[in-house]
């Protein structure tokens, strides 16, 4: 076994300690985690605060830094929880939804027979909305690759459970997407990760132009096949499942359009709960050349 393969089984291992504790003990970790990352002002907590003053500008000072301070605790809950999802067998997963709405959604989706695309924004616990899909149907999972071997290997071990295909956000990740709904299959995309130049279009964001990812609406707009949102939000004992049809505007033949309707759906969801979303996440760091337009996180979030 190589080095890689060791250090991705370990860390999985170490992982495995703390998902198979009560979930209500890694909630209580997670908020504390949280908590000393806001008091130590990590990196994380440094880029949620440059995210809020880029979307929120009227918020005083102190009103920010609680909004910051509530982000950081939720983050730490959502990485506890994550960590049990990650380890724990799906049907142990499944049994912490408690309520699933717009299901009607989903069920008329796939009787079209044309494939589902199914849009999951960073926000809630989208691991557990994998489980989820994953448990109904075959799904193909588009995912970032880690830049060293060993995270691979853990992600792997993590979401590579019966039903789930993972396919490398890589610029040929087309195609297995393409054949997957040509078979009538699911296929699940972040639309809020930032992609490389070239990847995406400059479209609003909360109110300030983000690079935006292309390939949902390239997918809808030549497939055919419907796209729903979906997010799994946390609840008191546990989450509720969420979908929501997405804006016919997705499938849009103009991709400035069709990622303006798709940023305007996953700020819409954003909104339920701003503590849900990944603020912890550097989203405005490309930008377009025109003057004055610089990276927002340079130097203080590195």
């Amino acid at each position: 076994m190589d080095n890689a393969r060791l250090l991705g089984r370990l860390m999985y291992a170490a992982a495995c300690l703390v998902g198979w504790l009560p979930l209500s003990l890694q909630r209580a970790i997670g908020d504390l985690g949280g908590r000393l990352a806001h008091r130590r002002n990590t990196r994380e907590t440094k880029v949620a605060r440059r995210n809020l003053e880029i979307i929120a500008p009227q918020l005083s000072t102190e009103a920010r830094e609680l909004e910051v301070a509530q982000i950081l605790r939720a983050t730490g809950r959502n990485l506890m929880e994550t960590l049990r999802v990650w380890t724990r067998s799906r049907a142990s997963n499944l049994r912490l939804i408690t309520r699933v709405h717009g299901e009607e959604y989903y069920r008329a989706a796939i009787a079209q027979g044309r494939g589902l695309i199914i849009s999951a924004p960073h926000y809630g616990n989208w691991e557990l909305l994998i489980e989820f899909m994953a448990a109904r149907a075959p799904f193909t999972l588009v995912y970032r690759v880690p830049e060293k071997p060993a995270g691979d290997v853990f992600l792997r071990l993590a979401r590579g459970g019966a039903n789930v295909q993972l396919v490398p956000a890589e610029t040929n990740a087309m195609r297995p997407l393409w054949k997957a709904l040509k078979d009538g299959g699911t296929v699940g995309i972040t639309p809020d990760q930032q992609p490389k130049f070239g990847g995406g279009d400059f479209a609003p964001f909360f109110g300030k132009t983000a690079l935006t990812l292309s390939l949902i609406p390239k997918l809808a707009e030549r497939s055919g096949a419907p796209v729903l949102f979906a997010y799994a939000e946390p609840v008191v004992h546990g989450f509720e499942i969420h979908f929501e049809p997405a804006s016919p505007l997705i499938a849009s033949k103009d991709a400035i359009e069709a990622a303006t309707a798709m940023n305007a759906q996953v700020e819409a969801i954003a909104r339920r709960d701003l503590r849900q979303y990944q603020w912890t996440y550097k989203r405005y760091t490309l930008h377009p050349a025109l003057p004055g337009e610089r990276n927002p996180y340079h130097p203080d979030c590195y």
